[in-house]
Order: structure tokens, then sequence, then C-alpha cells
């Protein structure tokens, strides 16, 4: 959260010498998308991420947990510390650049919907969230991809906020867009949040636990981390 607020002012802030050198809007979220998948990646990688699986998601932990890799103690564990980290992340970041973080073109980088609605918004959330799943899974239970598990997950938090943004604001993350929406006190799309990415991810969960995906006898997630090895 220190990382997206930190670059979305950087690109975002009508004061910012980034912001008047990139002045397209697709652009810009490139670049955004870009420092936030080699933030995830660099989280999931390092040694803390190896340590507690780098979830950072408190959808990714319920999918997990419906598929029996997380006990039920651990997940509300994980839950509420993902919820924490979230907030104390753009509280952080405020206390340090208050005025470019709560300016309206910033606005703690709230996740809303696109001006196709709240439908349309939960619709791609749900649609992201299940993909995101389905690779992680995926790679995940085959032993040549476990290790790009990560990478993967990196390629497409860079996808999504280039390309998925405009529609929803990408979040996948009811954790993510909590921490912004209390200090900006923005809740009137937070349902969108806590119901479509955990939806999306539990589906493919289900299916996955329901249908073994057709997989080989060998293939199997090793544990709930997103770096297996």
């Amino acid at each position: 959260m220190v990382s997206a607020c930190f670059f979305t002012a950087l690109l975002e802030y009508p004061a910012s010498p980034f912001r008047h050198a990139i002045p397209d809007p697709f652009m810009r979220r490139i670049w955004i998308g870009l420092a936030m998948a080699g933030t995830a990646v660099a989280l999931i990688y390092s040694p803390w991420g190896q340590r507690s699986g780098a979830h950072m998601n408190p959808s990714v932990t319920l999918a997990f947990w419906w598929l029996e890799k997380i006990s039920n103690r651990d997940a509300l564990f994980y839950i509420g510390f993902q919820f924490l980290g979230g907030l104390a992340g753009v509280l952080f970041i405020s206390m340090l650049g208050y005025h470019w973080i709560s300016h309206p073109s910033v606005n703690f980088i709230v996740t809303e919907p696109g001006s196709d609605g709240s439908l349309v918004a939960w619709i791609a959330e749900f649609a992201i969230s299940a993909f995101l799943m389905t690779v992680i899974l995926f790679s995940g239970r085959h032993s040549s991809l476990m290790r790009w598990t990560g990478l993967f997950a990196g390629g497409l938090v860079a996808a999504y906020i280039a390309f998925e943004a405009p529609l929803s604001g990408m979040s996948l993350n009811p954790a993510r867009t909590l921490g912004s929406a209390i200090p900006a006190h923005d809740f009137h799309a937070l349902w969108i949040y806590f119901t479509a990415p955990p939806l999306g991810m539990w589906v493919v969960a289900a299916m996955s636990k329901g249908l073994k995906l057709r997989l080989p006898t060998h293939a199997s997630v090793c544990k709930a981390d997103l770096h297996h090895h």
C-alpha cells in the first residue's frame, strides 16, 4: 500500500513533474502497473513473503482455506493482519505527504466503479479475481511452473492496472480497498470489493476442489504459498 500510494501520487498528482511528463492516462497506468507488479513480485519472493506465503489478500487466504491448505485459526489471523497492514500502509504514507495523497486526483488511491457503473465494476472484479486464482492454482500444481507463480501474479497485476482499472479501480483485494476507504471516508462502493473478489476466487477454488482440474495425480498445491520453493 505504501508503494501503491507513492507511485500513484507520483504519476497522478497535478504538480508532479512525472504527471506532466506523461500526459496520457493509459501510459501512466502502465507505469503504475509495472511499479505495482514489481512490488508484488519483490514481496512474494522476499524472506517475509516466503515465510508467510505472501497472500496479502483476504480473498486469496479464503480460497486456500476452502482448499483446506490453511487452518481456521491461521486464516483468521492472516485476514485480520492483512486489513491492518493495508490501513497502516496508507496512514503511514499519508503522514509523509498528506497533501499529495489526499488530493482529489489521488484521493488515498480509493477503488471506485468507473463510468460504466457498479454492475460492470462488480463483474470486472469477479472476472479478474477468478482468473488470478486460476493462474495461481494451475501454476501451483505443476512442478515446472511452481517457482514462477509469483511472476505470473505480478504480470497479471500490471495488466489489470493498465487495462481493467477504468472499470473498477482494480482492487482484487478487500483489505486494499478498505485501507484506502477509511482515510478517504469513502465507503459507497465497498460492497463491490467485499463480495466480487472473494466470490471470484472461491468459485475457482470450489471448482478446483470438486473437479480436481483433471490434473496428474502428482499435481497438488504444496501449501498455501505463492512461492512454493
